[in-house]
Parts: C-alpha cells; structure tokens; sequence
C-alpha cells in the first residue's frame, strides 16, 4: 500500500494541472474531445484545450483570484467546464461543481458554505438562479456566462459573457507571460483541488475536499479495472460535479488521451451513444435499466419470428455468459452457436444501443441488479460493476478479468479494505479524501484512525471480493425482529421496465410494503396497447390495469425471497418526479428518509388495511 508520504505521479507530475499543462505540450494538435454543433461533431485539439484553460484561468487572476479560492460552475456536461476546470486549478484556485437541476436556494446554501469568489453560469436560466440569491451570497466577486443567448441586452456590472474573460486572460497572459506556467509549477499534491458537494440524501450537502493527490493516484491506479488505451472514445453525458463523471471525462483521459464527445443533452443520450460507438461507457444503473426496458420493449412489439430469435439468442448468450462467470471455456458448439447468434440478432441489439465497440462498460453509483449484468454479458458487452464514494475520490474496488456476480470486485491495488465489527466497510489509502469543508464534526465521524468509514454494510468473501448488502442506515428491522437489507429487493423491482424506481419500507413494521416510482414511456405505452384510459400522469397511476401490471411485476420479484421478506402491499407514486424534486437526488435516487416522511399518510394507509 502507498504510504502516507510517498510522491505519487502520472507522467512525473503529481498534480493536476502539472500533468494536464504536460500532455497539452506533449499532444499538441491531437483531438482532446468533441462536441455536435449544428449536426456535426467538431473536433477540440489540446492545443486549444490548453489555450482556452489556460485563458479562463489567467482572466481569473486578473479579477483576483488568490491562491485556494473557490470557483463554482453551474452547468450541464459541456466542453467549457473542463476550461473552467482545468484553468481554475492551474491557477492556483479549488474547483466546484454545483448540479444543474439544483434549486436557487441550494445554489444559495453551496455558494455559501464554499465561499465561493467566482461564479460560472451556462445560460440564462442558470444566472436566474444565482440573480433570485444574489443579495445573500456577499462572497462572490464576478459572473461569468457561457451561452448568452437570450441575454444580449441583459447589463450587469457583477456578470459578463464567458468570451470576455477569455479574451481579458489573454490580454493578462501577454502582460505576464511566464505567470501561468509558474503558478501550474507551484501546484502542491497535498493541497484542496476540488470540491464535490455529496447529494445530500441526509440532510444538506456535505462538500468533500479533494486533494491533488487523491486525485493523481487514482488517474495512476485506474488500469487495475479499466482499460487505459490509446485512441479510446468516450460520451460525456452525466454530471460534471459528480465525481464518476469527472473521473471518466476529465480526469483519466489526462493519462489515457480518450475522447470525450459531448452529448448534446440527457435526452440524447439514446442517438449519441449510436453515433459515438464509445470504447468506454460509464453510467449510472438508471441508464442501464433504461437501455434494457428499451429493447424489452421492442421485443414485446416485434414479430413471432423476432421475438422466438431474440430469446433463443439471448438465451445462448446467457449460457456463455454462465460458462465465464463460473471460469469455464464455452463448449466448441456453444461457441459455433454464440457466433450465429451474435450475427443474426446480437449485433444488432449492441448497434441499436451503440454498444458494438465497448470494451469496458462500467456500473457503479448505486446497486444495480445482478440480473442486469447478466443480460448485458449475454449481449457480449462487457460489464462491470465498480464501488467507491466521493470520499474516497471515486473508485474503491473493481473487477479483475474474473467477474463475480454480486459482488463490486476485488480492491483496488495500494489500498486496504476492512471490515468493522459492525459489518460497516471501511476504506485506507492514497485516495481518501481531505475531509467535510466546515464540518469538523462529519469529518470526525468519517474519518477515524485513517480509516474511512463509508456508511456501507457488506463483507469480504474467500476469494477477497467484496459484497455490499446495504447501507447502515437504511437496513430494515421488522416488529418481528428481522433484519432485511431493502436494496437487494429493490433492484430487483428496478429490472421490470415499468419501475422507474422504488423504496421498500417496513421497520418496526409487520410486514414489508413498497412506493413505487413507474416508469411513465414504458407504463403509458402498455396502457395505449390495451386500451386503458388516462388523462395525465395522476390518473394513469390510479388505473386499476396499471396497479394490476405493477403487482404483477412485484409477484415475479416475491418469488425469489423468503416469505418474511416479501412485499404485501404498494403505492404509486402520483407524480412525475425530476431532479428538481426534493424527493430524488440529483442522480435521480429516491431519498428513503425523506419518502418515508413526506408518505406518511400514504405508508400509515398501507398498514392501517387489514393485510
């Protein structure tokens, strides 16, 4: 295990902007990530990666910006976070995302507590949020905006168009010309680079201090799991703030030279995916559960002929998927059969998915069905689940070239995982982080005898791969006295293409009960085909076909556990959720706590029946 003081280094460089200003020179005009305007994907060399950084960072010195200030970006996954990003750390200051779906107030709360100094907004709706505050956020010097559109006769002395800084630093960068590349060289390891706000699914957001370091040895470690190659092509598609997301797009491609293409919205993702063909393709388990309902879908529409080929291909799949899950080499006729399937149906499926180059599909964020894995392996795309947390700077543990389903891999190399005698996972390294910005308290909590404490209840098996079960808080005690861990049920409800998402309930209950989140495309769809009439989303909720489709869903899932872990009651949700609710994370995960409290009378209601 790498010790506490021991130089880590990609490339010589042991920080950030010491390795991007490194690869900027090293890779000159080669394409550094692409983004779509106007129908065509436009290629961004590092050159002028490097120039725009650089650029945005020494505009920010021009207004002031001293050493260890905080930076916020407000704004979806575009090319101009990584300027911000690249040039607010070479210049010496600390980043920090805020998620684009967050409320004024919460931008408010995160400006705040970061005592952020300089704000950057993508567009008008973005600065409205930060406008509605402003008279409570003292701190902030400037802000600056990416798209102006909408705001040309908008006039404001604190704000100015993402353009004119870059322009300002150019201007500040001919007057200084050797700052820049000083301040990059007087980057230190052990000091704050970022800053990554924790969703918040217990209370207000906790901001994460991530070092250089962390950062460094988690670029250097990243080909224990994922493939480092040369030429790799990645889609940039969820947020930047979060730490997965920025791992992938911004911070591995520094040693693999990937490319990042820019999907052009969330809502695109399908059509992008198509067009890119990545290489590597990380997402969060909604993204692959919507995928799969996807083609479920369309499998239940297509022809007799189409769908007998789809199961008996996918079933092929499965059986060699099975054969390698359990070490084995697939029999000569098994093979012969796998490649008939892949060209009759398999390939298409990958194409209709833009899954046919993949070479590494990741997983992680959230638990996610062993099922689903499965399935994707019958396809022939390589999955594979990973585990780690903001707090330890992104990845924890992974899978070698032997998958084990249910488990999220072995860990990591030069770091420790242990097991408490609570059976909460704990996690030692280069990579666990600074601590909670202003919260002593949290940090001391988290942080105990260099030990991370994750909040995670799991354990290690023989073979050293690690299983999680749940979290600490969320386990489920019965008025009977059983301990059930309610992820496991739920991700199996997850794998039915009408559920979008759900949160099993029943501590200090009689039994387990269940609200249910539905999957509203794929829910509308079958009621069209049946003839099931609905208005809005309320009513389509309260169709008695629909309770009847969802109960059956919970049925097949009932099926696979014991009977004191089953589900004897549910609700639907009534309402559309987005990530501006106050009842999902920004990575669209319902918040147990705060569904239990706000269903209260919906969940009392269950239990108040006669079961």
């Amino acid at each position: 295990m790498a010790g506490g003081n021991e130089r880590i280094e990609v490339e010589g460089c042991d920080t950030i902007p010491k390795l991007f200003w490194h690869q900027v020179k090293a890779r000159g005009e080669r394409t550094a990530f692409r983004e779509k305007d106007l129908g065509i994907w436009r290629a961004t060399s590092w050159r002028e990666y490097g120039e725009r950084a650089r650029a945005a960072g020494m505009g920010l010195v021009s207004f002031g910006l001293s050493h260890g200030q905080v930076v916020s970006v407000l704004a979806e996954t575009v090319p101009e976070w990584l300027y911000v990003d690249m040039g607010t750390m070479g210049a010496g200051g600390v980043t920090n995302g805020i998620y684009p779906t967050d409320s004024a107030k919460q931008v408010e709360y995160i400006l705040n507590d970061s005592r952020t100094r300089f704000l950057f907004v993508e567009n008008e709706e973005q600065l409205d949020k930060y406008l509605e505050v402003r008279e409570r956020c003292p701190d902030i010097v400037k802000v600056f905006v990416f798209d102006m559109e909408g705001l040309a006769d908008f006039k404001d002395p604190m704000v100015m168009p993402f353009e004119e800084l870059l322009a300002l630093g150019r201007q500040y960068d001919k007057a200084h010309p050797e700052l820049w590349e000083k301040l990059v060289a007087g980057s230190r390891a052990e000091e704050l680079a970022l800053l990554v706000y924790t969703s918040g699914t217990t209370g207000p957001p906790k901001g994460a201090m991530l070092s250089h370091r962390n950062v460094i040895f988690q670029i250097s470690n990243a080909d224990a799991f994922i493939p480092v190659v040369e030429g790799g092509e990645q889609l940039a598609f969820l947020p930047l703030c979060h730490v997965a997301e920025r791992t992938f797009t911004t911070f591995l491609p520094l040693r693999s030279g990937a490319i990042a293409n820019f999907a052009e919205s969330v809502e695109t993702v399908p059509e992008n995916i198509r067009e890119v063909a990545p290489t590597t393709f990380f997402a969060v388990p909604r993204i692959w559960e919507r995928f799969y309902s996807g083609i479920a879908i369309r499998m239940k529409e297509a022809t007799w002929l189409g769908r007998v080929a789809y199961r008996w291909a996918i079933g092929v799949g499965l059986q060699v998927a099975e054969s390698e899950l359990e070490g084995r080499q697939p029999s000569p006729i098994l093979k012969l059969r796998r490649a008939v399937a892949e060209w009759l149906v398999l390939d298409n499926i990958k194409r209709a998915i833009g899954m046919h180059r993949v070479r590494f599909a990741g997983t992680g964020a959230a638990p996610i069905a062993p099922d689903l894995i499965k399935w994707y392996r019958a396809l022939g795309v390589d999955m594979r689940e990973v585990y780690g947390q903001t707090e330890n700077c992104g990845l924890a543990t992974g899978m070698p070239n032997r998958i084990k389903l249910g488990t999220v891999g072995v860990t990591a190399p030069r770091t420790e995982t242990k097991i408490s005698a609570e059976g909460e996972i704990l996690l030692k390294g280069p990579h666990i982080f600074m601590g909670y910005l202003n919260q002593p308290e949290k940090t001391a909590e988290t942080l105990r005898d260099g030990w991370l404490h994750t909040g995670d209840v799991g354990y290690v098996d023989n073979e050293g791969y690690l299983k999680i079960t749940d979290r600490m808080k969320d386990i489920i005690i019965t008025a009977g006295g059983k301990n059930i861990t309610p992820s496991e049920i739920e991700n199996q409800l997850k794998f039915s293409p009408y559920i979008s998402d759900a949160v099993v309930i029943g501590d200090k209950r009689k039994f387990l009960s269940c609200l249910i989140m539905i999957d509203y495309d794929n829910v509308a769809k079958h009621a069209q085909d049946n003839n099931v009439p609905f208005t809005d989303f309320a009513s389509l909720c309260r169709a008695r076909e629909v309770n009847d489709l969802i109960w059956s869903e919970i049925e097949r899932v009932n099926a696979n556990f014991a009977r004191v872990e089953t589900i004897k009651k549910f609700r639907l949700i009534e309402q559309q959720l987005t990530a501006e609710d106050d009842e999902v994370t920004p990575t669209m995960k319902l918040k147990r706590k705060f569904v239990n409290e706000k269903y209260k009378g919906m969940i009392d209601g269950m239990y108040a029946e006669a079961v």
